[in-house]
């Protein structure tokens, strides 16, 4: 195949270590993670140390409460986005191997399930703290696509959820044998759509640097649920989008279905990923419309 750009040599570890006999390695995965909550924690900081940027120049809360927010999200992110790869994805095989649900070292994490999980520790958190929901999810909207940047390139650089076969001269050509495994020519190589690379380009550069300019230059969080608004709604239109290049997960392709379409008539129809963002687009676009009535 002419034109396929080779996957680079990079190692899904940083580095790694024995002791006593027992492997530990820190992966750019788990270095994303890290990277992500810490860059946005300072973001959120920064806004609420920013009183102009709010309605009536009131914060949703202190850079000490941030802090504390902080290991609600971690744990929202982490429980959340665990158990909703379970369900959302592959609910037979844990149901048939409970044990597994929590092997989170070996991968499987959804954004979606994530998303409920924060959505979650937040309204705990201010409740408990009597904090207003709507300008804090404004204020953790600003503060995520940079996680998500990093993420969607620890994707790309584990060779992982990477797009359908493609003849474009920006396809990459992904080690493995599942990604080699598109039924071309013997002696060939399959190209495919670096569709991390689209999603760390939409949802995390595109997105975050319209949410940071908004909120910064363009009093975006005198609002209240405009920047969660549009972080959901952006994020679902550009996960919905990417979907259509995406590599769908194994157990929904099937001889009938090699699409791997989770629902669908006469061949036209959705992926799971894509039915997932449509209650995001939606509850985006209603949080737009809240936020702009008088």
């Amino acid at each position: 195949m002419t034109g396929a750009l080779p996957f680079p040599n990079i190692s899904p570890e940083l580095f790694s270590i024995s002791v006593a006999g027992i492997e530990f390695a820190l992966r750019w995965y788990a270095l994303a993670y890290i990277a992500g909550i810490l860059i946005g924690w300072r973001i959120a900081v920064a806004l609420v140390r920013r009183p102009v940027l709010w309605r009536a120049e009131t914060p949703p809360m202190s850079a000490e409460q941030v802090e504390e927010l902080l290991t609600w999200i971690i744990l929202g992110v982490i429980l959340g986005g665990r158990l909703g790869f379970v369900l959302f994805y592959q609910p037979g095989y844990y149901l048939a191997n409970p044990a597994q649900i929590l092997a989170v070292w070996q991968g499987g994490m959804a954004f979606h399930g994530g998303l409920l999980g924060v959505i979650i520790a937040m309204a705990l958190f201010c409740w408990r703290n009597r904090a207003p929901v709507l300008t804090t999810a404004d204020m953790l909207a600003v503060a995520t696509p940079p996680g998500l940047l990093l993420g969607r390139l620890a994707n790309f650089i584990n060779a992982e959820l990477w797009g359908r076969p493609t003849d474009l001269p920006w396809g990459v050509v992904f080690p493995g044998e599942m990604a080699q495994a598109c039924g071309q020519a013997i002696g060939e190589v399959c190209a495919r759509h670096p569709s991390q690379l689209y999603e760390a380009a939409l949802e995390g550069l595109v997105l975050g640097a319209l949410l940071l300019w908004l909120a910064f230059r363009r009093g975006l969080l005198k609002r209240p649920g405009m920047a969660a608004g549009i972080f959901v709604a952006g994020y679902g239109l550009a996960r919905f989008l990417v979907e259509f290049v995406r590599q769908p997960d194994a157990q929904f392709v099937s001889e009938g279905n090699p699409l791997g379409l989770a629902w669908h008539i006469g061949g036209y129809g959705l992926t799971m990923g894509q039915i997932l963002c449509l209650p995001m687009l939606a509850l985006g676009l209603f949080l737009i419309l809240r936020a702009r009535r008088p």
